[in-house]
């Protein structure tokens, strides 16, 4: 099947950061509980329609909040996302802003990131298989287009989207210490997380489209004519975010059900595999079947 005959009925997923476990919009629901080869994804997937569009949902964290950001199944969820036919991921997350133009209850969609985790797996590709991924654009810029410009649509008066930005992506979980936030600030960053890089580097990998949409909770730690970020605060501002957040989504999906825009990261693959197939183990080449059986043939 060729790209463009995939992406006619190709789904759009939702990872759904803290405060938004569910989209009350999702018609026809259903559950699936997915099997990958990296274990069980955080939760089970829901599938339903939304803005005329198949959308699969997935709690990043749990429907209950259960996982840490360092130990979400990143691999999981992302395979899973492709096995049920994902190739544009949008990812409500909050986030802590390091500007002050980003005031709390603004929304960013960034074009960049800086990764400080380190306790968590990046890659698909080991075992005996090598795969380098670009990532000078880590987002896509035509799905972070859409996105902005319909949420640009909505945002309430007072509130603002800011289009561009570099998200710090932190380990946590614990917040900065605030010599940490004043360093990611002279370094330029925008906002602050826990998760969104993880997932990004993951979906290029699979061939997926991602972009973020950033609501930013907070001043982080580092402006101290506010208060100091607390999960009330992040709470409270969590569900101001939610509600507006569904909608964005939903605008978006509307406009991606009829664009279905293609992405240098359907392709991203193409020029990535370094290792030569025949010299991939069998049970390598069955965990990574669902990403290389365009570029290396069906696993045996």
């Amino acid at each position: 099947m060729s790209l463009l005959s995939e992406l006619k009925t190709a789904r759009l997923g939702v990872l759904g950061g803290s405060g938004l476990y569910a989209l009350e919009e999702l018609e026809n629901l259903k559950e699936l509980e997915v099997k990958t080869p990296f274990g069980h994804p955080s939760d089970k997937l829901r599938i339903g329609r939304l803005g005329g569009m198949e959308v699969v949902f997935l709690a990043r964290h749990g429907r209950h909040h259960t996982f840490t950001p360092t130990d979400v199944p990143y691999r999981a969820n992302i395979w899973a996302m492709r096995s049920m036919g994902v190739r544009w991921i949008l990812s409500p997350s909050a986030v802590g802003s390091l500007q002050e133009q980003v005031r709390p209850l603004d929304m960013v969609v960034p074009d960049q990131f800086i990764d400080r985790t380190h306790q968590r797996p990046l890659t698909f590709f080991n075992e005996g298989a090598v795969a380098h991924v670009t990532m000078a654009e880590p987002f896509c810029p035509t799905l972070s287009r859409i996105l902005a410009e319909e949420g640009e649509k909505l945002m309430p008066e007072g509130r603002q989207l800011h289009r561009s930005g570099t998200y710090l992506a932190m380990e946590g979980p614990a917040f900065s210490t605030r010599a940490e936030s004043m360093l990611y600030r002279s370094w330029g960053c925008t906002v602050i997380g826990m998760t969104n890089h993880t997932e990004a580097r993951l979906a290029r990998e699979a061939e997926i489209a991602y972009t973020s949409l950033a609501m930013a909770t907070d001043y982080d730690c580092w402006h101290q004519e506010h208060e100091k970020v607390t999960v009330d605060i992040i709470l409270n501002n969590l569900r101001a975010n939610a509600k507006l957040a569904s909608k964005i989504v939903l605008n978006t999906a509307q406009k991606l059900s009829s664009s279905r825009p293609i992405s240098d990261s359907h392709t991203a693959l193409e020029c990535g595999l370094m290792t030569a197939k025949e010299k991939v183990p069998a049970s390598t080449r069955q965990k990574l079947d669902l990403f290389t059986k365009n570029y290396w043939g069906p696993a045996e």
